[in-house]
C-alpha cells in the first residue's frame, strides 16, 4: 500500500497548546488539517495565524459549531479529497504525550488496515469523576463488541485507515460531539477493522479548558450506547461474521479475544 498520512487536529477555543501540538506533528513530517470548530475570537485569531499552506498547515474554520466529532469528520473529508490514506487524530489541548507519536506511526505502518488508538496512562491530575465515567463506557463497549480488544474507546490520540472510515461515513450517521470517538471505534470494529491499543501518557494541566458538558454530553453518550446495543442485537450475525483479528503491539496475531 502506498501510504499517505496526515494529521487532523479539531479545536474549539483551545489556543494555549495548539501551536506546540501542530509543531510536533509537522516535525514528524505530517501535513496538518487544523479544524477551527467555530472558536471565539482569541482562539480564532491564534488558529488562523497558524495557517501555512506552503508549510503543510491547513487551517479550516467551521462557521457553526459542529462538535468534536463534526470537526474530525470535516477533517476526514478534506484528507480523503486530498488523497491521504491514513489520518492521525490529536486533540488540541496538549493532554497527549506526543513522544508516543513515533510509536503510533510505526504501528500504523505495521498494521495499515488497523485503527491504532491510545490507551491513556494517567497521572494524579485526572479528575476522579472523569476516570469513573470512562470505566462505565469501557464496560458498555466490551458488551457492544462482545470483545475485550478495545481497552479504551475515548482517547482522541489515534491513527485511522481512511478507506474503512469513508465506507462507514457513507453508510452510517455518527454522533457529532463527545460520543464520536467511541461510536466510530465500535462501528469500525463491527465492520472488521482491527484495533491496536498503544499506551500514551495523558495529563490534565492546571488551567486546562474542557469542552465536555457534564450533563449534555453524558446524556449523548448514554443515548449512543443505547443505539449501539440495539444495533448490535439487530445485526449480530453480520457483526460476528466480520469480527477482526486481535493484533498486539509486539507484532503477534491471534483470534479475537471474545467475552
Amino acid at each position: 500500500m502506498n501510504r499517505r498520512v496526515c494529521a487532523i487536529v479539531p479545536s474549539h477555543n483551545h489556543w494555549k497548546m495548539v501551536g506546540a501540538v501542530v509543531g510536533r506533528l509537522r516535525a514528524a513530517g505530517l501535513p496538518v488539517f487544523l479544524i477551527d470548530d467555530c472558536s471565539e475570537e482569541l482562539a480564532r485569531t491564534v488558529l488562523a495565524g497558524l495557517h501555512d499552506e506552503a508549510g503543510g498547515i491547513n487551517v479550516v474554520r467551521l462557521e457553526s459549531n459542529q462538535g468534536k466529532g463534526g470537526a474530525v469528520i470535516a477533517g476526514f473529508r478534506m484528507a480523503l479529497a486530498a488523497g491521504f490514506t491514513h489520518a492521525v487524530q490529536v486533540d488540541a489541548d496538549g493532554q497527549h504525550d506526543l513522544d508516543a507519536l513515533a510509536d503510533l506511526l510505526a504501528l500504523s505502518d505495521r498494521y495499515p488496515t488497523a485503527l491504532i488508538s491510545g490507551r491513556p496512562v494517567y497521572d494524579g491530575t485526572v479528575p476522579l469523576g472523569r476516570k469513573f465515567g470512562r470505566w462505565l463506557t469501557h464496560i458498555w463497549v466490551w458488551i457492544e463488541t462482545l470483545s475485550l480488544n478495545i481497552a479504551d474507546s475515548m482517547c482522541g490520540f489515534r491513527a485511522y485507515p481512511l478507506a474503512p472510515v469513508a465506507a462507514l461515513l457513507a453508510r452510517d450517521r455518527l454522533g457529532r460531539r463527545m460520543e464520536f470517538d467511541t461510536e466510530i471505534m465500535v462501528r469500525l470494529f463491527w465492520s472488521g477493522t482491527p484495533v491496536v491499543m498503544l499506551p500514551v501518557k495523558v495529563v490534565y494541566p492546571p488551567g486546562n479548558m474542557s469542552n465536555f458538558d457534564l450533563l449534555a454530553d453524558n446524556w449523548r453518550i448514554t443515548k449512543m450506547h443505547t443505539r449501539l446495543v440495539i444495533a448490535m442485537l439487530l445485526h449480530l450475525p453480520s457483526i460476528l461474521l466480520n469480527r477482526p483479528p486481535h493484533l498486539d503491539r509486539a507484532g503477534s496475531f491471534s483470534v479475537n479475544r471474545d467475552l
